[in-house]
């Protein structure tokens, strides 16, 4: 499985689009076909670089979809939850909102990885999961993953 972003290559800066620093829009991001008994996908975007680069002390979850239908094969820039493929559930980020929250990171160039899992079941509604219970949930059910990595550093 392959997940790529028209709006910016593997490792490449993200355009300030998709940031605080711009219209907060989510990239769009597409993805190949997920492999023969995949149930559902499941997508998590994070920073691992919270808050300094130079002395990471968290993760920052940015944004977390989960139930995905394995047929979708992408998401549309600046997607709504109301227009997420039939039957997407929104987890919780770390502003504590089921939205997208784009990088807005305080200091130094940040990473922010993109993970695309394919599962091989349906996950319960977990109402507004965090990335932590949704991993838990996820445990033993990942046949396949893809990474998208970007960088931003706020320009002002």
């Amino acid at each position: 499985m392959k997940l790529n972003s028209s709006a910016f290559a593997h490792n490449a800066m993200i355009p300030a689009t998709y940031t605080c620093e711009g219209h907060d829009l989510s990239p769009p991001l597409e993805w190949s076909t997920p492999p023969n008994g995949t149930k559902s996908l499941v997508l998590v975007v994070e920073d691992p670089d919270a808050p300094d680069p130079a002395a990471p002390q968290r993760i920052w979850v940015h944004w977390l979809l989960y139930n995905l239908p394995p047929r979708a094969c992408s998401l549309a820039q600046g997607v709504a939850e109301k227009d997420l493929p039939a039957g997407t559930l929104c987890g919780r980020n770390d502003w504590q909102r089921t939205a997208y929250g784009g990088p807005c990171p305080p200091i130094g160039c940040h990473r922010y990885f993109h993970k695309l899992y394919a599962l091989d079941i349906r996950l319960p509604d977990l109402h507004h999961p965090t990335r932590a219970e949704l991993q838990q949930e996820m445990k033993g059910h990942v046949i396949a993953e893809a990474e998208l990595i970007g960088r931003y550093q706020k320009q002002h």
